[in-house]
């Protein structure tokens, strides 16, 4: 027999406050997406038969490099979180789903960094 009371029971199982912060998170970097997205696929389309050169010359020039870097971590921040609410959704096992997060957040990170280290080494390399 259990003397708890319903809200003695429920008391610290309600909302973690994070909901919302995800939200909008998501939101905005789905919003930053549409203008990112564009402008790499005009860009690759404009740059599509140019010999390989001529493309390492384009990745060189300092705002398509920052608007590459910009791409590749909202891009990867927007997927994180999104395979985070598939997650959290969707497995149940508590140790499974702790274990997915991290290493979803580890993959993340990892992709991130290889990603920009390529970005800047072509852009500060030489020919």
């Amino acid at each position: 027999m259990n003397l708890q009371s319903d809200l003695a029971k429920v008391r610290g199982l309600g909302s973690a406050k994070e909901g919302t912060h995800h939200f909008w998170h998501q939101r905005l970097t789905a919003i930053a997406l549409v203008p990112l997205s564009l402008w790499f696929i005009v860009s690759l389309i404009c740059v599509m038969d140019a010999p390989h050169a001529q493309v390492v010359e384009w990745i060189k020039a300092p705002y398509v490099t920052a608007l590459l870097i910009a791409l590749t971590f909202v891009l990867l921040y927007h997927t994180k979180l999104g395979l985070q609410t598939v997650i959290e959704d969707y497995i149940h096992a508590e140790w499974l789903k702790l274990a997915s997060i991290i290493g979803l957040n580890l993959g993340a990170w990892l992709c991130g960094l290889v990603s920009i280290v390529a970005i800047l080494k072509i852009s500060f390399g030489t020919n």
